[in-house]
């Protein structure tokens, strides 16, 4: 569908012409708790995503994708706020609290910085950022908060195999059920009502899809769970009963969806649901993408399909995204788009958050000095499957992370711990390398790196007296 317009924006005594001809519209499909090793087409055989599986051949995939990490437990809201301000991680932080005040009023923000360049923005799921969206949307539906206000859904899942009274399809328990229909049915809806709507618009438009799939309570219908019998459910190589160091996150709400020690059927259990759940997200992702095709919009559509953050669901003894592991860190990341290959891979190392500045370069916005991820245009022509480049992470004062080349160095600055993995060699990180005399010079580097990090994007951390051994030369 072709974009000829002029939009006349009146800011303040100024009239500012935006030419809107020509331009893409922009498709952001958000999941929820979604690691990045739950699509089957990027290698995980027992999951079921035959639409996320359609984006994967049609388009690009960052095989490492990271969030920055989180300042609290409710890490969704830290990746969600850099998500929307392009700020790193403690600039972001710094910031929260006047999102709704001087950054909306001074039109910073993702989805007015696309009403500026000509697009008709569009709003549907979860939010989770210190400003309303219908502040900053043109169209706003439904507004989901991080979790669904009942806390008794899911919280008392089997503890053995004899226990049946959790149901994830049970729709009297609340949760995602809301009269009737699930969560992710009612943003499916939305989307295709306002893609139809959309098609009757002469501007571009820029859709926000916020599913809270797969966050728990992990519910979905009956159909969809009985697809993965728990019998069938694969205990994760690097199951541990209890994760051994205390990091900051071992007691709280996420990891006390299974019992201490963990159990591996319990792990089965919650295993299960997530993959339901996810499966579920992607029916309703295939009914979105089957509206853009239906209303010829698909052949002038960016689509960019990822996660807020990842999930442990078992590994390493964890259940959250409150750690630093690969697991919690990374995410899927599609790209499809008119000039993207297809069925295409890229190791280099991104944030998530770049979908914000590669959607406005493609919108051909202004005003974007203070957007501090980069745009993913060039490695959208230029992909290489090696991993490369450096991902930082971090979590409260408690754990910080640098990834680079082959190894990832992990602090605990509280207990003066550090872990060392080859993430080449060792993907399920499960063989710590940090007591090797031979590799202190490899950490050292690692922490010297990451002390730069810290000052790039922020924060304020100081570890070197936890580590005084690795600031020797």
């Amino acid at each position: 569908m072709s974009r000829f317009l002029l939009i006349v924006l009146l800011t303040g005594s100024m009239v500012e012409a935006v030419d809107a001809s020509g331009k893409p519209n922009i498709l952001f499909i958000f999941a929820d708790d979604q690691a990045f090793d739950t699509v089957h087409q990027t290698g995980n055989n027992e999951i079921q995503t035959p639409h996320i599986d359609r984006l994967v051949k049609r388009g690009m995939t960052f095989t490492h994708a990271y969030n920055q990490g989180g300042w609290h437990g409710a890490v969704c809201v830290a990746s969600r706020t850099m998500m929307v301000t392009g700020q790193f991680l403690w600039h972001a932080h710094a910031i929260e609290h006047v999102v709704q005040t001087e950054w909306a009023d001074e039109r910073k923000l993702w989805p007015q910085m696309m009403a500026a360049s000509g697009y008709q923005t569009f709003f549907s799921g979860k939010w989770h950022v210190k400003v309303p969206a219908s502040d900053i949307f043109e169209v706003v539906r439904h507004v989901r908060g991080g979790m669904p206000r009942q806390t008794d859904a899911g919280y008392d899942r089997p503890q053995s195999r004899q226990d049946k009274t959790w149901k994830p399809w049970d729709k009297q328990r609340g949760g995602f059920w809301e009269g009737g229909r699930h969560w992710s049915q009612v943003l499916g809806d939305d989307a295709v009502d306002y893609m139809n709507a959309a098609a009757n618009d002469n501007r571009p438009f820029f859709m926000y899809l916020a599913f809270n799939a797969p966050h728990d309570p992990r519910q979905s219908p009956q159909e969809f769970v009985d697809r993965y019998p728990i019998h069938q459910i694969r205990v994760p190589k690097d199951f541990l009963p209890e994760y051994p160091w205390e990091i900051g996150s071992n007691r709280i709400r996420d990891e006390k969806l299974a019992p201490f020690p963990r159990t591996k059927y319990s792990v089965q259990v919650n295993r299960q649901e997530y993959y339901a759940i996810i499966t579920h997200m992607d029916e309703q992702v295939g009914r979105i993408l089957a509206a853009l095709e239906e209303t010829g919009q698909a052949d002038n559509t960016w689509i960019f399909f990822t996660a807020d953050h990842g999930l442990a669901c078992g590994h390493h003894g964890l259940l959250g995204k409150q750690n630093m592991y690969d697991h919690s860190m990374r995410v899927p990341f599609v790209v499809c788009g008119p000039t993207v290959k297809q069925g295409t891979q890229n190791g280099q190392r991104i944030y998530l958050q770049s979908v914000m500045a590669t959607a406005l370069e493609l919108a051909n916005a202004e005003h974007t000095d203070h957007v501090e991820f980069e745009s993913l245009t060039e490695h959208l022509q230029n992909p290489s499957r090696e991993p490369r480049g450096v991902a930082y992470g971090a979590y409260t004062h408690t754990q910080r992370m640098l990834t680079v080349d082959k190894h990832k160095l992990i602090l605990y600055p509280e207990i003066s711990k550090r872990l060392l993995f080859n993430v080449h060699d060792d993907p399920l990180e499960m063989n710590d390398l940090s007591e090797s005399e031979d590799l202190l010079p490899l950490q050292r580097a690692l922490f010297a790196t990451l002390l730069q990090e810290q000052k790039r994007t922020g924060d304020e951390l100081n570890v070197t007296s936890a580590f005084a051994e690795l600031q020797k030369r």
